[in-house]
């Protein structure tokens, strides 16, 4: 009996704005999902439980931070190399891809989960936590680690469904985690009065239910990346390729575990527990436009991965540029709301005078040069999309380490808790000069090789 499977061959063919239309616009729904997702729990969090609460799960950011980076070294680098594959019409590696995704996130997610467990309440006070907001954090965490192999099998396979050609499904399952999230989260905060711990209960259920649906779909053997027997088995140079092309945005989420860090710790000194809040609800909101331009990239990813598989430069050109125009438009969208009506949002997390003054500041100067963090983004991405992960890591590293983190340990020392807030646009600005940098250097190099570049 022949087998139909399903080819995502338009990736080389179509139009591209009308491909990145389709692929993005789900992506960027999903991941607008997704920020939603964050949002959620952070709101009622903050009407329910209160204004420590908040702080308390602005604590746990680096451990997510952390969580997500193992999630997308496996995720982010199948993904890529999926469609690459598909690219190159390697049907059998893609599929030995998708297996060894499902072996690697089981490892890598139980190590996690027992390491940070066995050490939380020590990991959480060197996060900045007090004896006020510790309880809150640890509630939170305790729950996240037991689920964290099923956040991250059902990251990994969602970026390896958006890859193999059905965003639009992936985007269903975003989707799916949000609606069910935000019908739990007052039922165990509220009515069942579990507090914070009843928000994480209610994030790992909505994450099952999700990766329930994900497995069905890899089982289905019409579609060309489907779960086959012998593809379990982790392949050395499988795992190579996946950990090499996804070390950028794991690179990039442990830097940023290791930034939120020391601004938990710099908030704490110079601001107390409520600038640690502050700090939660403003990342938050600067989550919504980033998880947009995200989703962008995420629309751009096969796009450009399939092309520059095929070699056709040509193409790989004209999805970075109209993306470059798309993920700046959202941005600057951004920093025109946070210097005029930062309202808007704060108000959605907290009713409490003193944490709205606070947050308001912070979101003006966070957001003081946001219009250009929509190009070092992109470019950063475009980079992972092909295949070239030394370039992708340089350039996640230069705004965390090389910008961020020796601004965060030297203006405070002038500014206070401002200096804290000035230390994000200022990296945000020299990263995208070094990117702008090397993604012109890169441009002149595919036009060397191809002349309809």
């Amino acid at each position: 009996m022949t087998v139909k499977t399903v080819i995502p061959t338009e990736l080389g063919t179509e139009r591209i704005p009308k491909l990145l239309r389709q692929y993005a616009i789900p992506a960027i729904i999903a991941m607008t999902a997704s920020s939603l997702y964050n949002m959620v729990d952070s709101i009622f969090i903050g009407h329910g439980v209160g204004t420590l609460a908040i702080a308390g799960l602005a604590l746990t950011f680096p451990l997510m931070n952390l969580g997500a980076a193992f999630g997308s070294l496996v995720g982010v680098g199948a993904s890529t190399s999926i469609s690459v594959l598909l690219g190159q019409k390697n049907y059998e590696m893609a599929r030995n891809v998708l297996g060894n995704v499902v072996t690697l996130n089981t490892i890598i997610g139980v190590v996690y989960m027992v390491l940070i467990y066995l050490f939380l309440d020590p990991i959480l006070y060197f996060f900045g936590a007090s004896d006020q907001t510790l309880p809150y954090a640890r509630e939170y965490m305790e729950i996240i680690l037991l689920g964290n192999v099923v956040t991250h099998m059902y990251l990994g396979l969602n970026a390896v469904q958006r890859a193999s050609g059905f965003p639009k499904q992936a985007m269903q399952a975003t989707i799916f985690t949000v609606i069910i999230n935000t019908i739990l989260d007052p039922i165990f905060i509220y009515l069942f009065d579990w507090g914070i711990r009843g928000a994480a209960i209610a994030t790992i259920i909505a994450q099952f239910l999700a990766l329930c649906w994900l497995l069905k779909m890899f089982s289905n053997k019409n579609n060309v990346v489907h779960f086959a027997k012998g593809t379990y088995k982790l392949v050395r140079r499988i795992v190579k390729d996946i950990l090499s092309i996804g070390a950028a945005p794991f690179s990039m989420n442990l830097a940023a575990c290791l930034v939120v860090i020391v601004i938990n710790q710099g908030l704490q000194k110079y601001g107390g527990d409520l600038a640690i809040g502050a700090y939660g609800i403003v990342n938050r909101i600067a989550f919504i436009f980033v998880m947009i331009v995200m989703g962008l990239n995420q629309g751009m990813q096969p796009i450009a991965g399939y092309n520059f598989g095929a070699k056709k430069f040509d193409r790989v050109h004209k999805v970075l540029i109209t993306t470059i125009i798309c993920a700046t438009c959202v941005t600057t969208t951004g920093f025109l709301i946070a210097q005029f009506i930062p309202d808007a949002f704060i108000l959605l997390f907290t009713s409490d005078p003193e944490l709205i003054n606070i947050c308001k500041t912070g979101t003006r100067i966070v957001f003081a040069v946001f219009p250009i963090v929509g190009f070092q983004m992109v470019t950063g991405n475009f980079f992972q999309s092909v295949g070239m992960a030394g370039k992708a890591i340089f350039l996640s590293l230069s705004r965390q380490l090389i910008f961020l983190l020796p601004c965060l340990l030297i203006l405070p020392t002038f500014l206070g808790v401002n200096g804290v807030w000035w230390s994000m646009p200022i990296s945000d600005a020299m990263s995208s000069i070094i990117a702008s940098f090397l993604l012109v250097n890169q441009i002149k190099k595919f036009k060397a090789q191809d002349n309809g570049f």
